[in-house]
């Protein structure tokens, strides 16, 4: 039995998280965060008579020595935003010597653990950041479509989250950190300098209709460039449900492209708070879509169009099944990969979409001439 610790594991994609792996026999869960007392509350809401212990632990304080006494095999660690941190948590996995997985979507921490590669060899561990949406997800979906093109041009792709959806202040202030500063995407085979949540366009869904979306910065930015070398143009957009909502984080976003606010995230609780009072006019149905363009094989220009949509609320369990499957693989001995990376080559679409399938979740897919 492998012990796994799930740092925010009382939290929302913690807690997704935890509930998936709390049914697997070969696994103990560690719940850990700042509150016992939550930890233990939460504990007593898994289902089944569950034997997993609480974890008083600060990610500020001296990690390595509670992963010490804790003395996991795995850490999942899914207490943002990352935007702002430091290291620390894996460092201290490297000298507690037990695997680390993350859901990071801040670009440059998400591309800056391969600095531990050499490290996480020596020790053979694991290290994993971005076991989420992305990159996991979005190049597992660009790895299938690939090769139904001789040359792979444009890809833009986004998610809409839904109003009636758990959501966190970790969330809200990673979201915040970027919205109206200044970052950089692939157009045109050129960099480009854009600004978060600007750049409002329209895209239709199956099953949702419109949804309105703006410029969102992830590490796929970074990673995707020199991963698909004939990539020219790379757009990652991010929406909410609710118009309101979104137009009004668009007229926010102005303030600090002006310079009238520094940042929006220390605003956070404050706008988390406001943004629950629209809840009741939207629902628990999300989305996420991919068009990719290029060259067919024939050589002439097409479309592939790659949706998924999420009812029921269970939109957040997507981001949350790299980090769970992962773990299983490294519970049962399945994934023996080593070394320090980000989530690239060890979660193909099948996979992913095979763990989702007992969810409210649909894939549909078009195919076209440009």
């Amino acid at each position: 039995m492998k012990r796994v610790l799930i740092i925010g594991g009382y939290g929302n994609f913690g807690g997704y998280i935890a509930r998936t792996l709390a049914a697997e026999a070969q696994i103990k869960l560690l719940i850990a965060g700042r509150s016992l007392d939550k930890a233990k509350h939460f504990i007593a809401s898994l289902p089944g008579d569950s034997d997993a212990e609480p974890v008083a632990l600060d990610i500020t304080g001296d990690m390595s020595a509670r992963l010490a006494e804790a003395r996991p095999d795995i850490v999942i660690h899914t207490t943002g935003p990352f935007q702002k941190q430091t290291y620390a948590v894996v460092e201290a996995c490297l000298t507690q010597r037990c695997h680390y997985l993350d859901l990071a979507d801040a670009r440059d921490f998400v591309v800056g653990i391969g600095r531990y590669d050499a490290a996480a060899r020596d020790k053979n561990l694991l290290l994993v950041s971005g076991a989420s949406s992305v990159p996991c997800l979005t190049a597992a979906v660009i790895d299938r479509y690939q090769e139904h093109f001789s040359s792979l041009e444009q890809v833009e792709y986004g998610i809409s989250a839904a109003q009636q959806t758990n959501r966190g202040l970790a969330t809200a202030s990673a979201i915040l950190s970027y919205v109206g500063k200044p970052f950089t995407f692939l157009s045109d085979g050129c960099p480009k300098v854009v600004y978060g949540w600007q750049d409002l366009r329209v895209e239709k869904y199956p099953q949702l209709g419109a949804r309105l979306f703006g410029n969102c910065d992830i590490p796929d930015l970074a990673l995707f460039p020199r991963r698909y070398p004939d990539l020219k143009t790379l757009r990652f957009s991010a929406g909410s449900e609710i118009l309101i909502v979104h137009l009004g984080l668009w007229v926010l976003s102005w303030l600090v492209r002006l310079r009238a606010v520094s940042s929006l995230d220390r605003l956070s609780p404050r706008l988390l708070k406001l943004s629950f009072l629209f809840d009741r006019f939207g629902t628990g149905r999300s989305g996420f879509h991919m068009f990719l363009s290029g060259i067919d094989k024939d050589g002439t220009r097409k479309t592939e169009k790659f949706f998924m949509i999420a009812g029921s609320g269970h939109g957040p369990y997507i981001p949350c099944t790299p980090a769970i499957l992962l773990a299983l693989g490294l519970a049962n001995g399945r994934i023996t990969a080593r070394g320090a990376q980000p989530c690239l080559d060890l979660i193909d679409l099948d996979t992913y979409l095979a763990a989702l399938q007992k969810l409210d979740i649909t894939v549909v897919t078009t195919a076209g001439d440009s």
